[in-house]
């Protein structure tokens, strides 16, 4: 019997490499895919096969809603190659960019550019991935702290978290027959490349996270993956449909 493969879009470093390691850890194989970070992406291979589980990383511009039929035919290679099976069993949809300007200066090229890698891309890429999950199988959707608390700058990001948590619900309606359970993960800030790295490297607004925060600290991607990889284990076989807020207890 072929081991459990998840594919994470978006794991060449920050949350999506924290997840993948600590599915790795749980015993599972990995496709991890990458936009640009390729020397990166092979590096989180190699910490991968470290534990002793598989791994493969594959290019994918989530953006790029016409490369999806060419991305899946390299996953049904892949994972009968490497894999020796032709489905997968979790899809965690991670992969995403950041954008914090003004409402009233976001361009209609910004708010495009956001739309097709936060929402459109990840509503069309897991409507394909469906011809490869398992049935059984999971879906976790990252979205964020931002898509329930307003923060200046963020009004278009939080609004595609928005729309992901409402596609979340309702993946985990249609989906249910096949027993494919669908969730959302809401990261509150976390010290990654985020926004060019602002939570993690600027001092005052590292502070002030701080002091939102009940735990009195800065996420750490590690926070977020080890969530995600829960959520693609049998121990959370009867959770669907849900926002798992993981911030450290903010504004409370």
């Amino acid at each position: 019997m072929a081991n459990e493969v998840a594919l994470i879009t978006g794991a060449s470093r920050g949350i999506g490499k924290s997840i993948a390691l600590k599915l790795a850890e749980k015993g599972l194989d990995l496709i991890i895919t990458y936009y640009s970070k390729k020397e990166d992406a092979l590096q989180v291979v190699a910490e991968i096969k470290k534990i002793g589980r598989n791994a493969v990383a594959l290019q994918l511009s989530v953006g790029e809603i016409n490369t999806f039929d060419i991305f899946f035919e390299q996953v049904a290679d892949v994972l009968k190659k490497n894999f020796n099976t032709d489905h997968f069993d979790y899809l965690i949809n991670n992969a995403g960019i950041g954008l914090q300007v003004p409402f009233e200066e976001t361009s209609e090229e910004q708010f495009d550019e956001l739309m097709n890698v936060q929402f459109k891309g990840v509503y069309f890429l897991t409507q394909k991935a469906i011809n490869y999950l398992n049935e059984g199988g999971g879906i976790v959707n990252i979205s964020s702290r931002l898509a329930q608390a307003s923060m200046s700058g963020y009004s278009a990001y939080a609004s595609m978290k928005g729309a992901i948590e409402t596609l979340t619900r309702y993946l985990a309606k249609e989906l249910s027959a096949k027993k494919i359970r669908v969730n959302a993960v809401a990261p509150g800030p976390t010290a990654t490349d985020f926004v060019g790295g602002v939570i993690r490297d600027n001092a005052r607004y590292n502070a002030n996270v701080k002091a939102m925060t009940a735990l009195g600290r800065v996420g750490d991607p590690d926070d977020i993956g080890g969530v995600v990889a829960f959520l693609c284990t049998d121990d959370a076989r009867w959770i669907t449909a849900q926002r798992i807020e993981v911030s450290g207890g903010m504004n409370l």
